[in-house]
């Protein structure tokens, strides 16, 4: 019984580490600025729900503060998710950190659950950025 249990901890262990932090697709909830307490990005706004001392939480926030400078028109938003309970219920954050990408228009797009990987952070922007008009522009011709 005991050699069962070990086992069956170790396979939840192992699907825990290969899912933690990986982003996904979600399905179409929607935040305001009034949600949020701050407002939403031109392009897109990373928000992150996060605790007092919850060490990937840290790490997490850098990640999303150095995309979140990287991509012109994306904001960063950090929610306290023990203050945010109405948030954490209605958007199913079951732990910290957990991140949604959201377009410009609030609409949820992307969600991970753990420390999400910056390459995968940039992957589910652009996806979720509307393109730049600036990146393409031709210059003129003579």
């Amino acid at each position: 019984m005991a050699l069962a249990t070990l086992a069956l901890g170790t396979v939840i262990g192992v699907i825990r580490l290969r899912r933690d932090g990986r982003v996904h697709e979600s399905d179409g909830d929607r935040l305001s600025a009034a949600d949020l307490g701050a407002g939403l990005g031109e392009r897109a706004t990373l928000v992150q729900f996060s605790t007092a001392f919850c060490q990937p939480c840290r790490a997490t926030r850098r990640i999303l503060a150095d995309v979140s400078a990287l991509v012109p028109g994306v904001s960063h938003v950090e929610i306290d998710a023990e203050s945010r309970l109405d948030l954490v219920r209605r958007l199913d954050v079951m732990r910290t950190p957990t991140v949604f990408v959201l377009d410009p228009s609030g609409a949820v797009v992307k969600r991970a659950a753990g420390q999400p990987r910056k390459a995968e952070v940039l992957a589910a922007l652009a996806e979720a950025v509307p393109p730049s008009h600036e990146s393409s522009h031709q210059p003129d011709e003579m």
